[in-house]
């Protein structure tokens, strides 16, 4: 499943463009994670074709977003590349507290995930973005799956994200509905923004769709640590979760063991560095161009040798 671009001896030094490149320490593949949304395909298989490019064996694995953390720690996967800070934070620390897993630091792009809807919506709900006004308008987004209740569309239950929490936290008259893929909750926004149908979803960034469609994000109480650990913070005493996502960094982590067993590749997954409009452009190419995965990436690699050569630089 690796997009393998190049071929390079194991124990020798290679030359790429007079520049030599870390030695490659041990032919064990190095397993990194994939997940079911297309900009993680895209940053995964970037790493893999450099870690290729400089002679390494790479092995991609389907894996849960969440429950990949059990595999890290135990050194049976090696490297994740997208934790949100809005959904994995929680997760990652206590996964980097027990010893088994290692922060690789930032990716460079900056992570927001949140309730969006299209801004047409706010004629029948003119009180948005402000979070209270949604019950107030629950039956402008009910349907005949959720009866007198909003319909909130969440993204697949893997990502995680405490939606239903949410909504009891703060008393929010809305059903989650979970889609099935990434693919099919912006197939069904594009659907309902067509026909200019009702709809409220999760939707995030960096991605294309917040600069395709109209919208807004609703605001939420601003996510502090204390809301989703202590009942006492916030609207709701007696709960947590009465507050927005976290946004911020998305980060990279590895098994601990990675930097003693290949000490180049660490180097070159901490050096990896893209920002939010070079990624939102790349999915564009794949969600609504049409272009495959393996050809984006292949572009990125022949547009950009200067920046990636330097990551696998001895």
């Amino acid at each position: 499943m690796c997009l393998a671009r190049a071929a390079a001896t194991a124990t020798a030094l290679v030359l790429f463009g007079g520049m030599a490149l870390a030695e490659v320490e041990s032919e064990d593949p190095i397993k990194l994670t994939l997940h079911d949304w297309t900009g993680q395909l895209i940053t995964t298989n970037i790493m893999a074709a450099v870690l290729e490019e400089a002679g390494y064996n790479v092995e991609l694995v389907q894996a849960d977003y969440l429950a990949q953390f059990a595999g890290l720690e135990t050194g049976d996967l090696h490297v994740a590349m997208e934790i949100w800070e809005t959904t994995g934070r929680e997760a990652m620390d206590a996964a980097v507290a027990k010893g088994g897993v290692v922060n690789m630091g930032e990716t460079g792009m900056l992570a927001k995930e949140e309730w969006w809807y299209p801004l047409y919506m706010k004629e029948k709900c003119p009180g948005l973005p402000d979070w209270k006004a949604l019950n107030d308008c629950a039956a402008a987004f009910a349907t005949a799956e959720t009866g007198a209740k909003g319909r909130y569309l969440g993204g697949p239950v893997t990502w995680g994200g405490f939606d239903e929490e949410r909504i009891a936290a703060l008393g929010l008259n809305y059903e989650v509905i979970h889609a099935g893929t990434d693919a099919a909750m912006f197939a069904e926004l594009e659907s309902a923004y067509q026909r200019k149908d009702p709809i409220l979803l999760w939707v995030y960034a960096p991605h294309w769709a917040p600069q395709k469609y109209e919208g807004e994000w609703v605001e939420f109480p601003p996510y502090e640590a204390a809301c989703y650990t202590d009942p006492a913070w916030g609207s709701n005493p007696t709960a947590t979760h009465d507050c927005g996502k976290p946004f911020g960094p998305i980060w990279k982590v590895g098994w601990a063991g990675l930097p003693e067993k290949w000490p180049g590749a660490d180097k070159a997954i901490r050096a990896f560095h893209i920002e939010n409009d070079a990624m939102g452009a790349m999915i564009a190419k794949v969600d609504l161009d049409g272009q495959t995965v393996e050809d984006v990436v292949n572009e990125w690699m022949d547009a950009n040798e200067a920046t990636w050569s330097a990551w696998i630089a001895k």
